[in-house]
């Protein structure tokens, strides 16, 4: 994460169960090819590329590149998921990111891409169903630094951060190289200035004409930044051609959920396909719904307690099996729709509800906890702990309910019998 190559340069390690939680918020998914679409329609330097759907889309895609600018072709399928390189399609064919020189290969090629499953590290075991591919002139890289701008609290505002080493994990340069690593603040009402470009050009060893040419990319960077309201904006490798062309080669793109109101185009281009329905379901719910890999299921009202759950199941030897956070205005519907989730995953081998009644009723929560019970008729342990606003005539609905309900009001213990259930179940 970058924010913590803010804060702690010599150590990229995060260990709290809550780290993919913290790497999910405020960003939205868009494809390889979007983002790079975002940075040549606002002057960016990218490959030129092509996109194509069908193997004769891509055949006249490479022709057409190698008719004009490009010498080699790289064909990369459209996919969310990393490792894309070392993966497989169903069709038997290795590897989703292919080089060539010759045009005439690209329909048989890509017929064993497109509509074909492709299997990588980062996938399902089944795969993702690639639909689309980038067609785009390869460039060789001389020289691959890395590049980018993100909002950091502790800075109150935009933060650039520049390594000349790059192509790599940022994190691990922090760690192992800290005197490569350059930070400057960005006055957010002064924006940046051109010493502070051209400076962090020359951090990244950028030198002669170039300087000017990665200032200009950089300035162009920030004025993207701004516009587009992301918190989070990454190039790497941010490198240089042996031609001398200084081009953005990958890019990552956040965007802060709260902006949704006014960047519409780019909210309605978010790629859901490779999402767990769960999660999209959860939204259409208004919950807050991440799917992670344990076997206790969580629902809890505020993202900090909700972490501090997770933390504390981690502790005591158990593994989450989502983060939920229902909220502050959470209704009964809402409730009931949560343990449906939540029973969904079939790995889940225990519940824990862990409430803190502040906005929230805690007898809202008990109502719609004991009509979920019945609803679906719960077959796993239930641990319950409500705690605030009602509590105690929450914990009289939950008690008289004449179901197989576990409360606990103590946090530290009501995690330790969620453990204990979750293995012994």
């Amino acid at each position: 994460m970058l924010s913590k190559i803010l804060s702690k340069p010599n150590s990229a390690k995060f260990l709290s169960a809550t780290s993919q939680i913290l790497s999910t918020k405020c960003s939205i998914s868009l494809q390889e090819y979007q983002s790079k679409k975002l940075l040549q329609d606002n002057g960016i330097n990218v490959q030129r590329f092509l996109m194509a759907s069908t193997p004769d889309e891509a055949q006249d895609a490479g022709q057409k590149l190698m008719n004009t600018i490009a010498n080699e072709l790289v064909i990369k399928a459209q996919i969310l998921a990393g490792g894309r390189g070392r993966g497989t399609f169903s069709s038997g064919l290795q590897g989703g990111v292919k080089l060539t020189k010759d045009p005439s290969i690209v329909k048989d090629l890509t017929s064993k891409m497109l509509n074909h499953h492709l299997v990588t590290k980062q996938t399902k075991a089944g795969g993702v169903l690639v639909e689309k591919l980038m067609v785009a002139e390869a460039l060789d890289i001389a020289r691959e630094t890395y590049f980018a701008i993100l909002l950091d609290r502790a800075f109150d505002g935009p933060v650039m951060i520049g390594s000349p080493v790059g192509g790599v994990d940022i994190e691990e340069v922090a760690e192992k190289q800290p005197d490569k690593i350059f930070k400057e603040r960005i006055n957010f009402e002064t924006g940046l200035t051109q010493e502070q470009a051209v400076q962090m050009a020359k951090n990244l060893e950028f030198t002669g004409k170039n300087i000017e040419i990665a200032s200009e990319q950089i300035n162009k960077l920030y004025r993207l930044f701004r516009k587009l309201d992301c918190t989070q904006l990454e190039i790497n490798p941010f490198g240089e051609t042996p031609d001398g062309r200084v081009v953005c080669f990958d890019a990552k793109l956040n965007f802060d959920d709260n902006a949704e109101f006014r960047q519409k185009e780019i909210f309605t281009q978010q790629d859901l396909s490779e999402t767990d329905p769960r999660e999209i379901k959860a939204i259409q719910l208004g919950l807050n719904y991440i799917q992670m890999d344990g076997n206790i299921g969580c629902m809890v009202n505020g993202a900090g307690l909700a972490m501090a759950t997770m933390d504390i199941i981690s502790l005591y030897g158990g593994t989450p099996a989502n983060f939920l956070d229902c909220g502050g205005n959470v209704n009964e519907k809402q409730v009931i729709e949560a343990f449906n989730l939540l029973t969904s995953d079939s790995q889940v081998k225990a519940i824990f509800v862990n409430i803190f009644g502040g906005i929230v009723n805690c007898g809202t929560i008990a109502n719609g906890i004991v009509n979920a019970c019945r609803t679906i008729d719960l077959k796993i342990p239930l641990i319950v702990r409500l705690q605030g606003t009602n509590a105690e005539k929450a914990n009289e609905i939950i008690l008289n309910s004449g179901l197989n309900i576990i409360p606990e009001l103590d946090f530290d213990s009501a995690a330790k019998k969620a453990c204990a259930a979750s293995s012994s179940s």
